[in-house]
């Protein structure tokens, strides 16, 4: 048991170098058995095909990535919901705290696991990854409507279309994927990140707010 264990480890650890440096169209398994000392046999043992390979090194850092997100949006969806979230701007100080921490651990799971979502950006074309931003960009679509609903119910002349619903998603999906592939430095991406709530929750209170009396 413990050799099997080491032996699947030594064939994910050559994985993930030939995909980081080739891509998955571009990996060989070849080069993955000769680089992890096994036979093609063994990795067959192990995983059905060159893309079960490619989940297993991925598969939890999506799961884990996904769930922080559906948690932290389920309960500010409830707290919508529930009337407890203010649509007035003086409360815009309060919930940016609670949307700065909630981003922060997401970009702490980012950093931790950062091999692997890098493999998920950059390297994933041709499997079932390679459109995961759009993934993402859908889940925190399905949230921002959520919210305008429950912010239109104060401001009815406010009311969001699809597609600028849409665009704020895909900014605030895009602002992840640049600090993570943009900034070595995770305390430097936190920094980064905090601006990007700051602007986006003055951005979000300024739409249903400037302007009225």
């Amino acid at each position: 048991m413990k050799q099997e264990k080491e032996t699947r480890n030594k064939l994910l650890a050559s994985a993930r170098e030939e995909f980081t440096e080739k891509g998955y169209m571009k990996a060989s398994l070849r080069n993955i058995c000769k680089n992890a000392g096994v036979t093609t046999g063994a990795l067959y043992f192990f995983f059905q095909d060159k893309e079960d390979l490619f989940d297993a090194l991925v598969k939890d850092t999506v799961s884990g990535l996904s769930a922080l997100m559906q948690s932290h949006f389920q309960e500010e969806g409830a707290m919508m919901q529930a009337g407890e979230i203010s649509t007035q701007a003086e409360a815009m100080a309060v919930e940016s705290e609670d949307d700065r921490d909630a981003a922060l651990g997401i970009l702490h799971q980012l950093y931790a696991h950062r091999e692997e979502v890098l493999l998920l950006l950059t390297k994933s074309q041709g499997t079932k990854y390679e459109n995961i931003a759009d993934q993402f960009i859908e889940i925190t679509e399905k949230h921002y409507r959520i919210m305008a609903q429950g912010m239109a119910q104060a401001y009815p002349s406010r009311e969001l279309d699809d597609k600028f619903i849409h665009w704020l998603a895909h900014e605030q999906i895009d602002a992840f994927i640049y600090a993570v592939t943009h900034i070595d430095d995770e305390r430097e991406a936190a920094t980064f990140i905090q601006k990007m709530v700051t602007y986006m929750m003055a951005g979000w209170y300024g739409l249903f707010t400037v302007g009225d009396n």
